[in-house]
């Protein structure tokens, strides 16, 4: 069995377009083209490899090849960009974050891919224990993720600890205070997203297993934004609580009680030198900004 280039090329852009119509046109072949390509892939292979839907994605097996696919598309851009004197193709390097490093510390590597004129990034922001799927998927090269596992494929490494507190408007602290703490059972809390965790870990803490008033404000900036306007309280990276906690602006719920979250980064194993420079970038970024 051999899996051939353009057959691969078609997987990547029906799941990259949406769909074989989409893919047709970015393709610059006829919708039946791309439909012949991938089913004379899914016989070779003896599996289905996409869901017919809108938009298209990639089964198990699917997300295999997908990877292969983009892994090809690296190395061939990679490559050209070596052969040539000038010209060469600008390398696309996909990478998965989640929002709260985006907003912290990430910011170091933005600054230092800033200054490669022969790359551009794409990021998709994700959940830290979630970010994993995308490189299971083969959507992106590397991810910072909580996950200590290593996907199939790729290699792992720690980079630090994200320490997050748990703070409040003053005036929504001192309307549910209780004795010498809280009525955690009541008192308004913000999310980031159904997939966020961290406020209920700390609620567990305090033998709350119900869901008090919950606000959800999926973005890091709105987050703190909505903490700060009194909406709930939830659990900050102490690195974006500047000096709210100094000037009086936060309150800190707890004096000891912190959520630690250990931050890893996955990437392809591969030997590349975009992947390898991006990882430099991250490590370098992770060792300066992020606990131990």
């Amino acid at each position: 069995m051999r899996v051939r280039t353009e057959q691969l090329a078609a997987l990547m852009a029906i799941v990259d377009a949406g769909s074989f119509e989409a893919a047709a046109r970015h393709l610059s072949v006829t919708p039946s083209a791309v439909s012949q390509r991938i089913r004379a892939l899914e016989s070779d292979v003896g599996q289905v490899l996409l869901v017919r839907a809108i938009p298209a994605r990639t089964t198990r097996a699917g997300d295999v090849l997908l990877g292969l696919a983009r892994q090809q598309q690296l190395l061939e851009s990679e490559a050209l960009a070596e052969l040539s004197a000038g010209g060469a193709p600008v390398m696309d390097l996909p990478v998965a974050v989640n929002a709260d490093s985006l907003a912290t510390w990430f910011v170091r590597v933005l600054d230092e891919c800033a200054t490669w004129s022969d790359v551009t990034m794409r990021l998709h922001v994700e959940d830290q224990g979630h970010s994993a799927a995308l490189l299971r998927a083969g959507a992106v090269l590397g991810a910072v993720t909580s996950d200590p596992v290593a996907v199939q494929g790729c290699s792992v490494e720690r980079l630090g600890t994200m320490r997050y507190i748990p703070v409040a408007a003053p005036r929504l602290a001192g309307r549910w205070e209780q004795g010498r703490g809280y009525d955690w059972a009541a008192m308004p809390v913000i999310r980031f997203n159904a997939k966020d965790d961290l406020q209920q870990r700390l609620l567990a803490t305090h033998g709350v297993t119900g869901s008090p008033p919950t606000h959800v404000v999926p973005s890091s900036e709105g987050f703190l934004a909505a903490v700060r306007a009194g909406l709930g309280w939830g659990a900050v990276p102490q690195d974006q609580l500047g000096d709210d906690l100094e000037t009086g602006r936060l309150v800190r719920l707890a004096a000891r009680e912190r959520i630690d979250v250990s931050l890893y980064w996955q990437r392809w194993r591969l030997r590349s030198p975009s992947i390898e420079r991006i990882t430099a970038a991250v490590r370098a970024a992770a060792a300066d900004l992020l606990n131990p």
